[in-house]
């Protein structure tokens, strides 16, 4: 079915390969313009592989799972679920019960948070978050805060972009939940998730990950990284959008209730009362993202034919060429947010450039091609942190070379041209 490249675990990442799997470079250089994508961060790119898998289904065998004993339907139900095998394997579940299908990130942090925390927590109780998490983790927190009472605390920033952990063991005195972004979307920094769910646990709390930048970017283990809950979308990890996924220790989720009702989470339904299906689908109410969940299985699988070893090398050499590159060029006009060494962060680069707003960065930088994202980025209180009201962004993932970091140090030169720095 698929007509990508054929690679096997290379040591290095053959960019220009890894290019001729995703049909919108060839889409750009038919039109003969030039195409500089760095907002991996916000969406990947999809590769040939994904987009035959889906159409493939729509095409040969679409039906609803779970639902018909004709040919195709248990045909749809086995791609499905066998996606939901390749998912769990791809990040260490002890079972595919863990693997939960949400629509994103955000839906399955919000799981969590309404579903867990409204069975669990009482007024007063305390939770614990960190200054660099997303509107994804903070605002659904805020919410049951609000409604129940809880007490919010925090776990700041230090000056150089890392968590500041000076006081964390007080900070997790009483907490009933840690909730923690393993890679910050907007300083790159990836977290020691071990050391911190070690400390949570000690102190009696579980804790719940956003791996929504960790996944794309870094081997993961959700056994390894000592977590309770999991959770990360697809589209950011080569994968369709309006596909998330959380994970969750079994017996967690099964002491959970459900969280929306309807569909297949439901084993009986009477007049008086239903009983709802077994895991994973008693989180999964209405007819699912078929497609979609089809879709990341092969987005993982393609990742992992890349070699997740390689991409992170891969990733390691680009945004440390890139922070080289772009201080030496530009000097103090040029201003990294976040660690300057690239082993300590993901492919994120966060920046200010010379006083410009970086609304106007991105929208010059557009006139030569390249890509990168501009705003709060979803996480306002880290823009506070930082004194910012935004931060230009440039993202960088498996077809990214140092041919694209020059390409944005000489458009950031017209961009200073053009404003006459």
């Amino acid at each position: 079915m698929t007509t990508s490249t054929a690679l096997s675990a290379p040591a290095t990442l053959d960019v220009a390969a890894i290019r001729r799997d995703f049909p919108i470079y060839e889409h750009h250089a038919r039109l003969g313009a030039p195409f500089v994508f760095l907002d991996s961060a916000a969406s990947s790119q999809k590769p040939r592989a994904v987009l035959e898998a889906m159409d493939d289904y729509y095409g040969t065998t679409h039906a609803n799972v779970h639902r018909g004993v004709y040919a195709i339907a248990e045909e749809a139900t086995a791609r499905y679920e066998g996606s939901r095998r390749r998912i769990a394997r791809f990040i260490g579940a002890a079972s595919d019960r863990e693997v939960i299908f949400a629509k994103n990130v955000t839906e399955a942090l919000n799981l969590v948070v309404q579903s867990w925390g409204r069975a669990n927590l009482r007024r007063g109780d305390a939770v614990l978050l960190t200054e660099m998490e997303h509107h994804a983790m903070l605002v659904p927190w805020l919410m049951l805060a609000e409604e129940l009472g809880l007490e919010l605390r925090h776990l700041g920033t230090t000056d150089d972009g890392h968590l500041d952990l000076s006081d964390l063991d007080r900070k997790l005195d009483g907490v009933k939940m840690l909730g923690v972004t393993a890679m910050s979307n907007v300083l790159g920094t990836i977290n020691p998730i071990r050391s911190l769910a070690d400390a949570a646990h000690d102190a009696g709390a579980l804790v719940l990950v956003d791996g929504a930048q960790h996944v794309p970017h870094l081997r993961t283990d959700v056994a390894a990284l000592g977590a309770d809950f999991f959770a990360f979308t697809g589209h950011k990890v080569l994968g369709p959008t309006g596909i998330g996924v959380l994970w969750g220790r079994e017996e967690l989720l099964d002491a959970m209730p459900p969280f929306l009702g309807g569909g297949d989470m439901i084993s009986d339904v009477r007049l008086d009362g239903f009983t709802p299906n077994e895991l994973p689908w008693k989180f999964e109410a209405g007819t699912p993202p078929i497609a979609e969940a089809i879709g990341l299985g092969v987005a993982l699988d393609e990742l992992e034919r890349y070699g997740l070893d390689a991409v992170r090398a891969h990733e390691v050499d680009v945004t440390g060429y890139a922070i080289r590159t772009l201080t030496e060029r530009f000097g103090e006009r040029f201003t990294v947010h976040g660690p300057l060494d690239a082993n300590e962060r993901g492919g994120v680069l966060s920046f200010a450039f010379a006083d410009i707003h970086p609304h106007d960065i991105s929208q010059v930088l557009d006139q030569s091609g390249v890509c990168v994202r501009a705003g709060h980025h979803c996480a306002k209180p880290l823009m506070r942190r930082l004194g910012v009201g935004a931060t230009a962004r440039a993202s960088f993932y498996v077809y990214n070379n140092t041919d694209d970091v020059d390409a944005l140090a000489d458009a950031l030169d017209a961009c200073s041209d053009l404003f006459c720095l």
